[in-house]
């Protein structure tokens, strides 16, 4: 079932389907980038503080995320470079992609030789670039999810509009009490609470 544009460009979103690594070199200064998909902060906490921990003789761990459908948080971090030359370069990055709940990463080791402002945002900038090209971007709905309880005889009436609707069933229990859960993309998500609340002893669970 379509929805309206309008509608439907509220609960999609496009990220990267899994985690890559990239390498970046600039007048003896290394630089090592990964993107990750992320879904929540603390989620992203743990990625950097791992990194932390693993490359934790390198010169500068910077990073930048997104998180949420319309990129709506977000954060830069340049962890000791001069102020707007790491983290604002990696986040341009995903913003000119459009990607969100994504976090990207660049550990660097200095080669002795400093790159100066310019050099320092074309890095990072170049870095990002290279990781974000090897993931695969796809898209994602943000969903809803829909539990109904009934009896056994609304079930064909409740699986009509199962098919109907065609949610994905995240759960089902069909025993005397009947219970079904159900996610839908979000803008759906009403639709399918109304036409399930119309049939006769059909009870919505928050």
């Amino acid at each position: 079932m379509a929805c309206p544009e309008n509608i439907a460009e509220k609960d999609r979103y496009l990220t990267i389907e899994g985690p890559a690594e990239a390498g970046f070199r600039d007048k003896g200064s290394r630089f090592m980038a990964w993107a990750y998909p992320v879904c929540s902060e603390d989620e992203i906490r743990e990625i950097v503080d791992f990194l932390r921990k693993k490359y934790y003789d390198a010169t500068h761990i910077c990073y930048a995320w997104r998180l949420g459908a319309e990129g709506e948080k977000y954060r830069a971090n340049d962890d000791g470079e001069p102020s707007g030359t790491a983290g604002k370069p990696i986040l341009g990055q995903m913003l000119s992609r459009n990607i969100t709940n994504v976090l990207v990463a660049v550990v660097r080791y200095f080669g002795g030789t400093k790159l100066g402002v310019p050099g320092l945002i074309n890095a990072y900038r170049v870095s990002a670039a290279e990781v974000l090209d090897k993931c695969t971007v796809v898209e994602r709905t943000v969903d809803s999810v829909v539990t109904a309880e009934f009896s056994y005889l609304g079930m064909n009436e409740v699986m009509r509009v199962v098919k109907e609707m065609n949610p994905v069933v995240v759960s089902q229990d069909f025993d005397n009490l009947c219970r079904i859960t159900l996610r839908i993309r979000q803008s759906l998500g009403e639709t399918l609470r109304s036409k399930l609340s119309k049939i006769e002893g059909v009870s919505l669970k928050e």
